[in-house]
Order: C-alpha cells, then sequence, then structure tokens
C-alpha cells in the first residue's frame, strides 16, 4: 500500500518542477526495484510528468563477476542510486558499488546512493577485542567507489552516520508506520486531540532497553502508554526475557523494532507478553530482513500480525498470510526532492523524530 503525502509536504511549484526534473536520473540495482519503480511512479505523480527509472544493464559473468553499463547519458545528471544492501547482502553491495563507480565514470554531476537498509549496520561498535567494525568498512567502501550523500531510512545506529565523510541523511519510517496504526484502531491525529488524552487499549512495546527512545516516539504519536522488555543475549541470535517493565495485561500490543532477522527475540517477546497477560499481540518493524526460520517462527507464534515496510523486497510473500508492507516510496521520492531541490529534508519529520 501506498503511505499519505506527509501533511509538511507543500505541492510542486511550476518553477520547483523544472528545478526537480532538471538534470535528474534514477536508477535500481536488482535489491529492490520495485521499490524504485514506485519512488519514480511518486516523482512523476508529484510532478504531472512521464518521470521513469532509468535503464541500466546488470548481469553476471561466469565466474560471477558483476558487470553494469549504464544505458542512458548522464553526464552532468545528479544521479540517485536505490539499492538496499539486503540479502545476498555482498552481491547486492557488489552492483551498488560499481553502479557508482560506472555514473562517477560517467562523469555525472554528483551521485546519491539511497540505501534504505543499511547492511552490515549491526557490526557498529568493537564488541569485543580482534573483531571489525564492518560498518564503518562499507561507508569507506562507498566513499571511495564515488557516492557524494548516503540517504537511509532507520539506521540500526545512528553513530554510523559519522563513519562517513560525506552528508548521510537517516530517514524515520515513523510517520507512515503510526498512520497505518490510526487508521487500524480509528486513532485521531495527535494534533486534533487534547495534550493530555491517553489511548488506554494500546501499548507500545520495545523488545529492549536500547530501542526505549523509538518506542516513546511512537506511543507520543498514538498517544498509547509504553512498556520496555528486559531480556539479555547469551549468543548471537538467542534470545532470554526475564521481566517487563510496564502495564500489557488486557491491552493490544504493538511489538516495535528497527529490524526483524531471525524472528527469535520478537517471537520470544510475544510468547512473554502473552503469558503477561496481554489481549492482542501485533509486531510492527521498519526492516524485514526475514532470514532463516523467520516465517515458520512468525507463522507459529502468538504475532497476529507483523507491519513492516518496503525497505526490503519480500521475495516469498505467500508463505504467510501474518505479513502486511507499508511502502516508504513517497518519503524516499520527497527525500529526493529535497535534495534535489536543495529543500530542507527535516521539514518531512515532527520534532519527536530527531530526538530518536
Amino acid at each position: 500500500m501506498m503511505s499519505s503525502l506527509p501533511p509538511s509536504v507543500k505541492p510542486v511549484t511550476e518553477p520547483e518542477r523544472e528545478k526537480l526534473l532538471s538534470n535528474l536520473k534514477v536508477f535500481s540495482g536488482n535489491a529492490n526495484k520495485q521499490l524504485a519503480q514506485d519512488i519514480c511512479a511518486y516523482i512523476a505523480k508529484i510532478t504531472n510528468s512521464d518521470f521513469k527509472l532509468g535503464e541500466a544493464e546488470i548481469k553476471r559473468f561466469s565466474d560471477g563477476e558483476v558487470f553494469v553499463k549504464i544505458k542512458e547519458n548522464v553526464r552532468n545528471q545528479d544521479v540517485f542510486i536505490i539499492q538496499p544492501t539486503s540479502k545476498p547482502v555482498n552481491e547486492h553491495l557488489m552492483e551498488l558499488l560499481i553502479m557508482i563507480d560506472a555514473a562517477r565514470r560517467a562523469s555525472a554531476a554528483s551521485i546519491t546512493a539511497v540505501i534504505p537498509y543499511y547492511g552490515y549496520a549491526r557490526q557498529d561498535r568493537k564488541a569485543e577485542p580482534r573483531t571489525p567494525i564492518s560498518a564503518k568498512l562499507v561507508a569507506s567502501l562507498l566513499e571511495t567507489a564515488g557516492v557524494d550523500r548516503m540517504i537511509s531510512v532507520d539506521l540500526h545506529a545512528n553513530q554510523i552516520q559519522g563513519f562517513f565523510h560525506v552528508p548521510v541523511d537517516n530517514l524515520y519510517a515513523a510517520r507512515d508506520l503510526t498512520d497505518y496504526y490510526r487508521d487500524l484502531y480509528g486513532i485521531p491525529d495527535p494534533a486534533d486531540l487534547p495534550t493530555d488524552s491517553v489511548n488506554d487499549n494500546v501499548v507500545m512495546v520495545s523488545p529492549d532497553a536500547g530501542g526505549a527512545t523509538r518506542c516513546r516516539a511512537y506511543s507520543k504519536r498514538l498517544r498509547c502508554p509504553m512498556a520496555i522488555i528486559d531480556k539479555r543475549r547469551p549468543a548471537p541470535n538467542q534470545v532470554e526475557v526475564t521481566n517487563v517493565i510496564g502495564d500489557v495485561a488486557d491491552k493490544d500490543v504493538i511489538l516495535l523494532d528497527d529490524m526483524v532477522d531471525t524472528a527469535g527475540s520478537i517471537c520470544s517477546a510475544a510468547a512473554f507478553l502473552k503469558n503477561r497477560g496481554a489481549k492482542r499481540i501485533e509486531a510492527c518493524v521498519t526492516h524485514g530482513v526475514l532470514s532463516g526460520p523467520a516465517i515458520d517462527r512468525i507463522n507459529e507464534s502468538v504475532i497476529e500480525r507483523l507491519v513492516i515496510t518496503d525497505t526490503i523486497l519480500q521475495t516469498e510473500p505467500e508463505k504467510t498470510d501474518k505479513i502486511e508492507v507499508v511502502s516508504i516510496a513517497p518519503l524516499l521520492g520527497e527525500a529526493i526532492r529535497a535534495v534535489k531541490t536543495n529543500a530542507s529534508i527535516s521539514s518531512l519529520f515532527d520534532p519527536e523524530d530527531h530526538k530518536k
């Protein structure tokens, strides 16, 4: 489903339309071409034009090497390359790097990498001796390839922005996802409610203390209370839930996280909340990585619905009817519009977004 246009966005004027469409080229790798096409369709809609995704040939040699040929003139053009570095991560990352190099060698005026899901983001620090900071390495690779700017959505760690020496715009899916739940539960916009009103039937729950700030921002948007799960990780992709701080008994619970990978953590948290008396349990995440046993775990869990965005293309949607996808194409389209017309990207967000 297409998300609504943020209320802060103004209609495109004729001078801005010319400025936006002038020297603008958008290309896509193989990771999520559907999202790239939706972004271009959004740009075409707001400019009342026939703007389309640029043509690029991406293929493999017999030994697996990636070959890219940009099939349009990009000299002195502002190039945006849409490519989440989702699974297979290394394949899609290499595609992106080679596309950036191809655009740079074709004399593009500027190159912006639009990476809705930033792979390797979880390796953002040295958690133990003799381990890499892979998120920084990816940033260095992108800069070496020739990128002038990076746009992403809900980076796993905000400090990744500091790994770059070029501008980084970290967008938030909060508006699109909370709009979905406002429609679902019939919750009015916070601007239309008294400041002391609270929706006690719904509780936003963070699966760990690290997500408390994000959870607080969502709970303010939905005017509902929040809770935090206390857990520990004895090993990678293993989780033990020990307690919940907050009241979830007889409540509709929305578990909130930035990504769901193997789904072990979020399914364990859901089962724990159910045992604590939660009435209905949903999960809401920005990035649906959904690797390994994730789909089977979600199907077998007490989670009634998993709401994700389309930062990552879902290749096997037929395996579950529990997943709902909210499109962030308008959000990314507006970010491209702002960058291309030298407008403020911060106007896309409410003040609470910047506190995440």
